[in-house]
């Protein structure tokens, strides 16, 4: 079974994996119903998609370190708490990684921003980097990788890989959606990355789009089509 959990606490897995996540908070279900309708406007998926990412951002960073801190209120002193420990870098798969880095920015405004520029060759569905620019100092951060969609899994794999080979040894990968077959070949390819989404749908046609899906997500975040 899958490890589910709503943004607020409980959880469910794929298979028998617990590293696995599926929100099913009921906001999140009915976020990514009207994100699902293709009737459904370009400024309106952008925006369920920014409102998703900060949900499935609160699960991924759910075990985040944190430390005592003492600070004065208005009224007097106390101990509050901040996080420690390891720093953030967000990591967007591009293009339509974009499309959810907002809203995880919105979470940790101070959290150093990577980019991986991936694009899936029609032919044989393989990624083929094309951009790549990251923090200097990976190995200090905990990375969170982003993408709308976790699909045949390759532009995941490739990411991440590019990312260990940064220095990178504490990362977790987010989506709105997923299917069977891409989960399956992330956690064989990274075992030790933690996936969070917001559904696992039932599989990919021939043409390597998720089913039911939501359509090509960068063309719906960017109005390209």
């Amino acid at each position: 079974m899958t490890r589910e959990a709503d943004a607020a606490g409980g959880q469910a897995a794929f298979g028998d994996d617990p590293d696995v996540v599926v929100l099913t908070h009921p906001l999140a279900r009915h976020k990514l119903t009207l994100l699902r309708d293709a009737r459904t406007s370009t400024g309106e998926f952008r925006r369920l998609a920014r409102e998703l990412s900060m949900l499935a951002g609160y699960e991924a960073l759910r075990d985040l370190p944190v430390e005592d801190v003492e600070i004065d209120t208005p009224l007097e002193r106390m101990t509050g708490q901040q996080l420690a420990g390891k720093k953030l870098c967000l990591v967007s798969i591009l293009r339509a990684g974009n499309g959810i880095l907002d809203g995880m920015l919105d979470l940790v405004p101070s959290a150093r921003v990577g980019h991986v520029g991936l694009y899936r060759d029609p032919a044989t569905l393989e990624p083929v980097e094309y951009y790549l620019k990251l923090p200097d100092d990976l190995a200090r951060r905990r990375c969170v990788v982003v993408d709308p969609m976790l699909a045949t899994g390759h532009s995941a794999v490739a990411a991440i890989t590019r990312l260990k080979q940064a220095g990178a040894d504490s990362i977790v990968f987010v989506c709105l959606l997923a299917a069977p077959e891409g989960v399956a070949c992330l956690r064989a390819a990274h075992p030790d990355v933690r996936v969070v989404t917001c559904a696992i749908d039932r599989g990919l046609d021939d043409h390597g789009y998720i089913r039911p899906g939501l359509g090509d997500a960068g063309d719906r975040l960017f109005g390209t089509k």
